[in-house]
Order: structure tokens, then sequence, then C-alpha cells
């Protein structure tokens, strides 16, 4: 039993119903949520109204952005110096308050760190120190092939037939990968990257295709001062405007063979583990939109009046605000849940990752949406902050895997967990 003197108000953190804080947790909280809403989100909102060339121009306020997390210091490269106990408490507090901000600039932030991430973890001085100062992107998408990068096991193909390999290839030609074709225009950060970390269909001597009908594949790293690489116009889209995107044009672009990341045998599992992180990420930063999202809802009810009263003091309204409460509060739980599980298990797994990112992403949006109808018609106009936080959490349900395609993943993982248990093939 609970021994309460007092019937009072709940004390709640800053992230609701947070476990107590270290001081060195809190520290950093507070840090980031300050650059959150003195530089984020007021960035986030001026890139949001610039059209998408604008946005990454030289007086963008995107630039003020990149400079202050540098000046952090609590991006990804972070993690790496962590134990993983520490990582898996620090990263979730970390990656909500950026995209509480904004969560287009959030997911920026991790993004542009990824190659020299993996530059480092190659273990070669060399290539480590190439890619350690370069702004960069993740490219793994392209034209015409779509969720076929995310079935490493065929398990979605239909009988008979094998998965595209796209618009863009990769062929091993001595000691160097010989790149062609594009990437798709989705290729988060390109229009302001120096390099990639790139997953692409290649030729290792025996053709694109394994006997499965599954692509092979290479893991690279590709500096973008090579000749033949060259870059489209960003995109203009829905949602996550701060999060520039671009399409990437590869002309028989030689690429050292050093820069190889995964060969061959290591491409399927390298490329697993970077989605099975940018999924655990996904259901995190969604959680800060969520947040976002119902904050505004929140102030806005105890301000706006009808019927005589600010509408807060209506049952439904009061009902919806708590119902958008319990998700935000869902979202937060699962993705910290797959946080702990992914650095901490010794096992981590796109199957927990899938769990928190779709259907955190999906809570997202009905928090979001909620809190657009909540606004009534003010809620669809520029003037607030709803109709963004709107658009940024529709664009997440396609977002690094669309949601049914990687339900449909999840699945197979559980069959597979309940037969390898259970001694049994169907």
């Amino acid at each position: 039993m609970f021994d309460i003197l007092e019937i009072a108000a709940p004390r709640l953190a800053r992230t609701g119903l947070d476990c107590p804080l270290t001081d060195e947790e809190s520290a950093i909280q507070d840090s980031v949520h300050r650059f959150a809403a003195e530089v984020v989100r007021p960035a986030g909102i001026a890139l949001d109204k610039l059209s998408a060339a604008q946005a990454i121009a030289a007086d963008s306020p995107l630039w003020r952005f990149i400079a202050g997390v540098d000046e952090l210091g609590f991006g990804p490269e972070l993690l790496v110096t962590l134990e993983p106990q520490q990582a898996a408490r620090l990263f979730p507090i970390i990656m909500e308050e950026l995209c509480w901000g904004d969560v287009g600039l959030g997911l920026s932030s991790m993004v542009m760190k990824f190659p020299a991430i993996a530059a480092q973890l190659t273990g070669d001085a060399e290539v480590a120190e190439r890619f350690a100062t370069l702004r960069g992107c993740w490219l793994g998408t392209q034209p015409d092939r779509g969720s076929d990068v995310l079935d490493f096991h065929g398990w979605n193909l239909h009988p008979g037939t094998r998965q595209a390999t796209g618009n863009l290839t990769a062929a091993i030609a001595g000691d160097e990968v010989v790149i062609r074709g594009q990437s798709s225009a989705w290729v988060s950060t390109a229009p302001i990257a120096e390099c990639a970390l790139a997953y692409i269909p290649c030729d290792h001597g025996d053709g694109l295709v394994a006997g499965n009908g599954v692509a092979n594949g290479v893991g690279v790293l590709i500096p973008f001062d090579l000749p033949g690489v060259s870059k489209g116009k960003p995109l203009e889209k829905l949602g996550q405007r701060p999060l520039c995107q671009g399409e990437i044009f590869f002309d028989d672009v030689r690429v050292p063979g050093s820069y190889i990341v995964a060969g061959k045998d290591r491409y399927a599992t390298s490329f697993f583990s970077a989605l099975t992180f940018a999924n655990m990420e996904m259901g995190i930063a969604f959680t800060g939109l969520a947040r976002a999202a119902y904050e505004h809802a929140l102030a806005y009810v105890h301000e706006r009046r009808q019927g005589g009263t600010a509408i807060v003091h209506h049952q439904s309204v009061r009902q919806r605000l708590f119902g958008m409460w319990q998700k935000v509060e869902l979202c937060r739980a699962m993705s910290r849940r797959v946080s702990h599980f992914n650095f901490n298990s010794g096992h981590p797994h796109l199957l927990a990752s899938i769990t928190s990112k779709t259907a955190g992403t999906r809570m997202a949006f009905e928090v979001a949406s909620e809190a657009l109808q909540l606004f009534g018609g003010n809620g669809l106009t520029r003037e607030y902050p709803v109709e963004k936080l709107f658009r940024d959490a529709r664009a997440s349900l396609i977002e690094d895997g669309e949601n049914n395609v990687l339900d449909l993943i999840g699945a197979s993982w559980l069959s597979r967990h309940y037969c390898e248990q259970n001694h049994i093939t169907v």
C-alpha cells in the first residue's frame, strides 16, 4: 500500500511519468531542452515556410542549427563512448528533446553523423580520419526498388520472382567499387551532405541477384568529391520540410575498396543493423512530436473559450485530452523499453525497433490529428503549430520503412521465433 498524506496535483517530470533521472541526466535534458526551445523549434518553423532550395541556402537558419548541434556535442558520436546502460537511457532523453523542438531537424542531427560513425567502426584509422568531419547522409533507397530493401530473406517475394535491383547498382572491379545510377529523392540530408553511407545492390562477380531471388549488395562509404557524383534539386514535400532530402547521381563513380564497410557476406547484417538503429530512433523521435502536439493542445484548451467557458471544461474535450496524454506515455514507454532491449540485451533486433517505430508513429499521428481537431479551424492554418506537426507525423508512417510492410516483417520474425522455439516448420 502507498501512504499518501496529501491529495494534491501530480508531480510530473518534463517527460511525464519518467522515473527520476540522475543529476547528470537531468543536466543533459535541461541543456538539450533549452537548445530545442531556443534554436531547434524556431528554426524548424522558419524552414517549414521556405522552399526546399531556400532551406539549404547560405543564409538559411539550417546552418545555425547544424553549428549548434556540433557545439552541443550530444550527437550519435557520443553513444559510441558510453556504456550500454548509459546509452540506453541518454539516447531517448536527448532524441526526444530535439524532436520535441522539430522532428525533421532532430532526425537530421543523427543522419548527418552516420557515415562518420560507420567509418570509425571500421577500425581503419585512415578511413575514420577521411570521414570524421564530413556531413553525411544515409543512402538506402532507390527508384523502382522501394520496400525490397527491407526484405533480407525474400519473405515478401511472390513464388518464382526476384527482387528488383533498382536504378542504382555497384560492381566490384579489382580493388574498387564502381557505382552507377541514381538514388531515390528521399535520401535524408543529401542536399547538404559531403558523403554517404550507402547500401547498394552489387555484383560481386556472380550477378546482382542471388539464387533465392534476393539482391546481393555492398555497404560502402562514398565521398562526394569523387568524379562522377552530382545531385538533383532538393525535394519539395508535404511534411518534415526542415529535413532536407534529394537524389544523388553516380556516373561510374570509382570508390576505393578500403571504403567498403560491408561486403557480400556482411551486407545484409550491416544493413539490418542500420535499420535496427534507425527504426529505434524513429520511435523515440515521434514520442517527441507527440509530446509537442499534446502540449500545444493542453495550452490551447485552457485558452480557447466556447459555451461561455474555456473548452477544457467540456467533458468531451477533457476525455480527448486524456487520450492524447495516454498515447504520449505509451510512445515513451515503448520507445525506451526498446532502447533498453537493443543496447543492453546483447542481441539488438529489428523486431524490437519495428515494434516501437510502427506503433509510435501511428500514435504520434493520432495525437497530432486530435490536437488539430481540438484547435478547430485554427488548426488548419499555418498561424498555429499543429498543422505542421500533423504533416510531419503523416510522413513518419512511410519514412524509414512503410509501416504496413514493417508490420509484415515483424510478424515474420515472430513466426520464425515461434517455429524455432517449438522445432516446427510451416
